[in-house]
C-alpha cells in the first residue's frame, strides 16, 4: 500500500471505527473495517506449530514443532531460523496471519509452569534464538507476537501477581530477549504479560511500553494483550497497548471510543493505535487480499525431515559410560517405562496442539536397527495426572469413522452444526461470556476382557458422563469441585470404576448449562484405564535382566507441565524413580530417556549407564530419539538450562512462586547459572553440558578483529579427533575485572556451533561487542562499559574451559 493511500484510508476512518480496530473481533481474529475493505487479522497460538482455531488439543492438525526448551538446547540459530520459516508456512495453512509466538520468558525456577516453552535460562541464548525465530516466521510474511513482556516466569496467581524487579535485573536479565527481537529482528508484534511489574500492570505500564519499547528501543509495531488479560480503557490506551484480546470487546473498543469522546483519552492515543494495526495489516500483506477462515492440514515431507533434524539435534546426552551409546544394530533391548509407549510431544495450555501424527518409538526403534536386534516393550508403571484420554483406533463415531460425534444443539434440541473429535475432550469457547452451548458427543470403544475399567471426568461448565446410556458421573446435577484443570478454569477430576464385559460398549457426553471460567470456556474431558496389571514393574524388571540393554523413558507430559500452574517439586511423577532404580540394579547397561522439558530429579544417576535429555520434541520425536541411541544422528543437544542436585539449591528458592500477591525477584542477577558459579554450589549438570559420540580439540583462540571498546571477534579452530561426524559448541564466558558494582563470576557473551567429519578442522567465530563487557548503572540510568582486563574462557559449558583469553576493554 502507498503512503499516500494509507493516509487516505486512515482519515476515513471515524473514531468509532479507529476504536474498532483496537479490540480483539473473535476468540482467534482482530477486527476490520469492511466498509473501506480493512479486513480482519486471524492470529494463532504457537509456539511449537501453528493451531489456527482450535483450543488446547483440538480443532485440525498441524505440525508440531519441539518445544521452546528443545529448541534451546540445539543451540542452533540458524536451524532455529528454518523452523521460523517452516512455522510460517504452517500458519498460512491455517489462513493466519500473526503467529503468538515466541515465548522468551526465562527458567527463572525449575518449577515453572511453562518452561517448556522458553528456550532458556540464559539471556544471551535466548536472544540469539530469538532473533533467528522471529527472522525465520516474518521472512514468511507472517507476523510474530513475541511474548510475555516481562517478568511472566511463574503461573502462581499469574493472572493478579505483582513481580518486583529490580531494574537492573530487568536490564541485564529479562529485557534482553525482548530488545534483541525488537532491535535486530524488527518483530512485528509484542505481546504484554499478564502480570504486574513493580506494582503496575504490564498493559497499562507506560515505563514499560511507551518509554522503554517504544522510546528507547524503536519499536513500531502492535502490542497486545494475553487472552483475557488486564486492561484499563485510559491507563492502557496512553501507556501505549493497541489491542486487547480476544474479543468481543471489553475495555477497548467501543468503551475506548467513549473515553475518547469525552477526553479521557486524548484523540492522539487512538490515531496511533489505529495507525498501528493499519501498518500491522499492510506488513502482513492483508491489504486486497480476501479473507479466509479456512484451514488445511498440510503434512509436508520437507517439515518432516526438518522436525526430525531439529529433535536429534536437542537431544543432550549427559552421561554415556563406557562408551553403551550408540546401540549395536543386534542388541536385544528392552524398552521400559510409561513414556517409551506413548512420548510426550508438547506441553499443555495454549502451546497444545494436534500433531499431524504420533510416532510409535518401539516401531522407531526397531526399525533403526539391524536384523538381529530386538525391541521388547514393558510400561513398568503408569504416569499421569488424569487418566489418559480415549482416542485412536479404539474410539469410534456412530458412523463408524474414528473419533466422537460432535452435536452443538439449538434451544428445542435440535442440531445447530456436527463435528468430530479426535478424542475423548470437548471444548467450546464463548468468549462473549454470554452462557453456554448445548452439546452432545457419542461414539463407542472395545472392552477385550472382563474387568474393572477406571473412567473419569472433569469440566469447566456443566458436563455429564454416559456409559451403555447410564448415567456415570453428573456435573451438571452435582457440578464438581474446583481443581486445575483447564489453567486452573476448571474443575478436580472425578473417577468411577465401573466392571465391563468383553465387547462394544457406547460412550456419550453431555454438556450443558452455563460456561465455566467465568462464561469463557466450556469443556469436558473424559479419562479412561484399563485394568492394569498388579505387577508391571516386576515385568518391567524381568524383561531387563534377560535383554542386552535396557532403555527406560520417564518423564513428565501435559499434565504437569503447562501453562495455568507451576509443579509442585521436581520429582518424576508416580514410581518412576522406583522403576528406574529396580531396572539399573537388573541391568548394568541401562539407558535412561528423560522425556521432560523441564529439570528433574536424578538421584539414579550414579547407577545408570547413560542418561539422554530428549525434551518435548514434536512429532518426530520417535524417529529422533532412535537415530540417537542407535547412532544414525548424532545427540547434537547441549543444556539450555543448569540441573540442580537439588531444588533447594536453585536461585529462586524461597522466592518462588511467590506470596501475599508478590513474587520477588530477590536473586537478582544470580539466576541460573550465574548462582551456581559465583557461588561455587555444585550442580548435577551444568549449563552447556552436552557429551557427543566424537570427540573435539580446541586451538587457542586468535583476535581476528578488533575495534574500539568491545568490539571483537575471536577465532577458534575447532578439529573433530574422533571416528564419527559430530557437532561442536564453542562457548565464550566473560568474567569481568572488579568494579564499583557487584556483577556476576561469568557470563555467556557468543557462542558458535561447528559441524565436522571425522578429522576434519573447522572455525568458530565468536563475535562481542560493548554489551558484552558492559553493565546497567542505575546511578547513571545508562548501561557503562566496564574498561580493565576482562578473562575470555573458551571451553564446551560454564566451568569447563580449554582456554582463556585476557583482553583489555578502553571505555569509550
Amino acid at each position: 500500500m502507498t503512503a499516500e493511500r494509507a493516509a487516505d484510508l486512515f482519515n476515513e476512518l471515524s473514531i468509532a471505527e479507529k476504536a474498532a480496530l483496537t479490540a480483539g473481533g473473535s476468540m482467534w481474529g482482530m477486527n476490520g473495517v469492511n466498509r473501506l475493505g480493512i479486513p480482519a487479522l486471524k492470529v494463532t497460538d504457537g509456539p511449537n506449530g501453528a493451531r489456527g482455531n482450535g483450543i488446547f488439543g483440538s480443532g485440525r492438525s498441524a505440525a508440531c514443532f519441539p518445544c521452546g526448551s528443545a529448541l534451546g538446547a540445539t543451540w542452533d540459530p540458524e536451524l532455529v531460523r528454518r523452523v521460523g520459516v517452516a512455522l510460517g508456512q504452517e500458519a498460512k495453512t491455517k489462513s493466519c496471519t500473526v503467529l503468538l509466538a515466541p515465548t522468551v520468558n526465562l527458567h527463572r525456577s525449575p518449577l515453572y509452569g511453562r518452561n517448556f516453552e522458553c528456550f532458556s535460562e540464559d539471556p544471551h541464548l535466548s536472544a540469539r534464538l530469538a532473533v533467528a525465530y522471529v527472522s525465520g516466521v516474518q521472512d514468511q510474511g507472517i507476523a510474530c507476537v513475541i511474548k510475555h513482556f516481562v517478568a511472566n516466569d511463574a503461573e502462581f496467581e499469574r493472572m493478579t501477581i505483582n513481580s518486583v524487579v529490580d531494574e537492573r535485573t530487568l536490564r541485564e536479565i529479562y529485557l534482553p530477549p525482548f530488545e534483541a527481537a525488537v532491535k535486530e529482528a524488527g518483530v512485528w508484534g509484542v505481546m504484554t504479560a499478564y502480570n504486574q511489574l513493580n506494582g503496575t500492570a504490564c498493559s497499562a505500564n507506560s515505563w514499560l511500553l511507551a518509554d522503554l519499547l517504544r522510546g528507547e528501543w524503536g519499536f513500531d509495531g502492535i502490542v497486545m494483550t494475553d487472552w483475557f488479560g488486564f486492561v484499563d480503557t485510559v491507563e492502557s490506551a496512553r501507556a501505549g497497548l493497541d489491542v486487547e484480546m480476544p474479543g468481543p470487546a471489553r475495555m477497548f473498543g467501543a468503551a475506548l471510543a467513549e473515553a475518547v469522546d469525552d477526553g479521557r483519552v486524548a484523540v492522539r492515543h487512538l490515531e496511533d493505535q489505529a495507525d498501528r494495526v493499519l501498518k500491522l495489516i499492510d506488513r502482513v500483506g492483508a491489504f486486497g487480499s480476501e479473507s479466509s477462515d479456512d484451514e488445511k492440514e498440510v503434512d509436508l515431507p520437507e517439515h518432516r525431515a526438518l522436525l526430525r533434524e531439529a529433535a536429534a539435534r536437542s537431544i543432550v546426552l549427559l552421561k554415556n559410560r563406557s562408551g553403551l551409546l550408540p546401540l549395536g544394530g543386534d542388541a536385544k533391548v528392552a524398552l521400559i517405562g510409561h513414556n517409551a509407549g506413548r512420548l510426550q510431544l508438547y506441553g499443555g495450555g495454549s502451546a497444545q496442539l494436534r500433531p499431524h501424527y504420533r510416532l510409535n518409538l518401539q516401531e522407531s526403534l526397531r526399525s533403526s536397527m539391524g536384523p538381529e536386534g530386538s525391541v521388547e516393550y514393558a510400561p513398568g508403571t503408569f504416569v499421569g495426572k488424569f487418566l489418559p484420554l480415549l482416542e485412536g483406533p479404539n474410539l469410534r463415531q456412530p458412523n463408524g469413522l474414528p473419533g466422537l460425534r460432535i452435536e452443538v444443539l439449538g434451544e428445542g434440541g435440535g442440531v445447530l452444526r456436527t463435528q468430530s473429535s479426535a478424542h475423548s475432550e470437548l471444548f467450546v469457547v464463548t468468549a462473549s461470556g454470554e452462557g453456554g452451548s448445548a452439546v452432545r458427543a457419542t461414539g463407542s470403544f472395545d472392552v477385550l476382557e472382563h474387568g474393572k475399567y477406571q473412567f473419569s471426568l472433569a469440566q469447566a461448565g456443566g458436563a455429564r458422563l454416559l456409559i451403555n446410556d447410564e448415567v456415570l458421573v453428573d456435573g451438571v446435577a452435582d457440578p464438581l469441585p474446583p481443581g486445575d484443570s483447564y489453567m486452573g478454569f476448571g474443575s478436580a477430576e472425578k473417577r468411577v470404576a465401573v466392571d465391563l464385559a468383553p465387547g462394544k460398549h457406547s460412550l456419550r457426553i453431555e454438556m450443558e448449562g452455563e460456561a465455566g471460567a467465568g462464561g469463557l470456556l466450556q469443556a469436558a474431558r473424559v479419562g479412561f484405564l484399563p485394568p492394569q496389571p498388579s505387577d508391571m514393574l516386576s515385568e518391567a524388571v524381568s524383561l531387563a535382566r534377560r535383554s542386552d540393554v535396557a532403555v527406560v523413558v520417564v518423564g513428565t507430559n501435559e499434565d504437569y507441565e503447562t501453562e495455568g500452574r507451576d509443579r509442585p517439586d521436581m520429582a518424576l511423577p508416580d514410581r518412576q524413580d522406583e522403576l528406574v532404580h529396580a531396572v539399573c540394579r537388573a541391568n548394568p547397561n541401562t539407558v535412561v530417556v528423560v522425556n521432560a522439558a523441564s529439570p528433574v530429579d536424578m538421584d539414579w544417576d550414579d547407577d545408570a549407564a547413560a542418561v539422554l535429555q530428549c525434551w518435548f520434541g514434536g512429532q518426530e520425536l520417535a524417529n529422533a530419539l532412535a537415530d540417537v541411541l542407535t547412532g544414525a544422528a548424532e545427540p547434537g543437544g547441549r543444556l539450555p538450562t543448569s540441573i540442580p542436585r537439588r531444588l533447594e539449591h536453585s536461585p529462586a528458592y524461597g522466592n518462588f512462586p511467590g506470596e501475599a500477591g508478590q513474587v520477588r525477584y530477590g536473586e537478582g542477577l544470580l539466576m541460573g547459572y550465574r548462582h551456581y558459579d559465583t557461588r561455587d554450589l555444585p550442580v548435577r549438570y551444568r549449563f552447556g553440558h552436552g557429551l557427543s559420540y566424537t570427540s573435539f580439540a580446541l586451538a587457542e583462540p586468535q583476535i581476528a578483529q578488533r575495534g574500539r571498546g568491545g568490539d571483537l571477534k575471536l577465532a577458534v579452530k575447532v578439529t573433530n579427533t574422533g571416528a564419527r561426524a559430530g557437532s561442536a559448541v564453542v562457548q565464550a564466558y566473560v568474567e569481568p575485572p572488579a568494579g564499583p558494582l557487584f556483577r556476576p563470576r561469568r557470563e555467556l557473551r557468543a557462542f558458535d556451533r561447528v559441524d565436522l567429519e571425522p578429522g576434519e578442522t573447522g572455525t568458530a567465530v565468536l563475535g562481542f561487542d560493548d554489551r558484552s563487557f558492559s553493565y546497567w548503572d542505575p546511578a547513571a540510568n545508562a548501561w557503562q562499559l566496564h574498561g580493565g582486563k576482562h578473562l575470555i574462557h573458551i571451553g564446551s559449558a560454564v566451568g569447563r574451559y580449554d582456554h582463556q583469553l585476557s583482553v583489555n576493554i578502553s571505555a569509550k
